[in-house]
């Protein structure tokens, strides 16, 4: 069991270089795309919308597919890494974008004019007045999507990346352990989810007593 527990851990690596990947990628596309939703411009707005609809309701594993097998074979080559990161970090944009609209959404519009009545620079108040309070807003919700996507990278096995899922899966076919294998492929993805949930909770702590300053 031991030497199966070892076959499996060589897979949380790959887990947790996709799981950030993919969020760094989500969330800095994402921000963009909130901007659009938020524009003034009719032709950005629909775009946006249309994009996000459209990530948010295509499955993951369609999307890997997409990428894998139809973007990656025809027009550019990729790793199933590559494509993982890809296809998750377009669902994790899209869902991002939506995290910060309603962050940005449910800042009193009052700061905003604070922001202005100071004769700040559009930096400045985005930095020093906005960013704090989005940040503490969109916190919870990112970090519970954060610890979804750790989950939902399990679908990056069907593509061949050598993640928790796929080393498990090899492991219970060589093993006939099904049972204990995905048991302790279960509690792995536990113990990764926790320092997140806490790393969030002690993230939120500090920008609650920054902003109330």
């Amino acid at each position: 069991m031991i030497m199966d527990l070892a076959a499996i851990l060589k897979g949380v690596p790959w887990t947790i270089a996709l799981t950030l990947a993919s969020f760094v990628l989500g969330a800095v596309l994402g921000l963009p795309l909130c901007a659009m939703r938020l524009s003034t411009n009719g032709v950005l707005r629909l775009t946006s919308t249309g994009i996000v609809v459209s990530c948010r309701s295509i499955p993951p594993i369609v999307w890997l597919f997409f990428v894998f097998f139809g973007i990656g074979n025809g027009l550019i080559a990729m790793s199933p890494f590559t494509a993982a990161v890809v296809g998750l970090g377009l669902v994790t944009a899209a869902n991002m974008s939506e995290i910060y609209r309603g962050a940005l959404t449910a800042i009193h519009p009052g700061q905003f004019e604070a922001a202005k009545v100071l004769n700040l620079t559009r930096s400045q108040q985005f930095r020093d007045v906005i960013l704090p309070q989005l940040t503490r807003i969109a916190l919870p919700s990112g970090a519970t999507y954060l610890i979804g996507l750790l989950k939902d990278s399990a679908v990056a096995s069907t593509i061949g990346v050598s993640d928790l899922a796929y080393q498990s899966y090899h492991v219970s076919q060589q093993t006939f352990r099904g049972l204990s294998v995905y048991a302790a492929a279960a509690l792995i993805y536990i113990l990764l989810s926790l320092p997140i949930a806490w790393l969030s909770r002690w993230a939120d702590v500090q920008l609650r007593s920054r902003v109330s300053r």
